[in-house]
């Protein structure tokens, strides 16, 4: 069962992981997309959401408080899909499925990771964790 949770772990944690990455070699022209959705301080809220990526995924990945990690997508995830992938606002059909299905990822990402910090944070013996949870539920 650990290995299996493990494994599961490292895919979870390789999009976030990969995105951070992306956040950070592609951060002007990922702030020109986000200044295009009104955010402020589109660079410096690209670099941040990058951070946030790149610290939620390597804490599950390595399992050091992987409940505030997986915590600490969730709150990343959501505000990103409404405020970067608006659907509802789209007038363009293809446009707006596009966003429609980037906004259902990072919805759907949002109640894994938070189903990931309910396990991280209930069960007893994680097993291949490098910490212990952080939270007590």
């Amino acid at each position: 069962m650990d290995v299996v949770v493990l494994i599961g772990r490292v895919l979870f944690a390789f999009l976030f992981l990969g995105s951070a990455l992306g956040h950070f070699t592609q951060t002007e022209a990922m702030a020109g997309y986000a200044q295009g959705r009104g955010i402020p301080m589109p660079k410096y809220a690209v670099l941040a959401s990058g951070v946030v990526f790149a610290l939620g995924g390597l804490s599950v990945l390595l399992g050091v408080w992987a409940d505030l990690g997986s915590l600490l997508l969730v709150v990343a995830l959501l505000p990103t899909a409404f405020l970067m992938h608006p659907f509802w606002k789209e007038t363009d059909a293809e446009t707006e499925q596009g966003e429609m299905v980037q906004f259902n990822k990072d919805v759907a990402l949002a109640g894994a990771a938070l189903m990931l910090f309910a396990f991280f944070a209930h069960v007893d013996d994680l097993g291949l964790t490098i910490t212990g949870p952080l939270f007590d539920l």
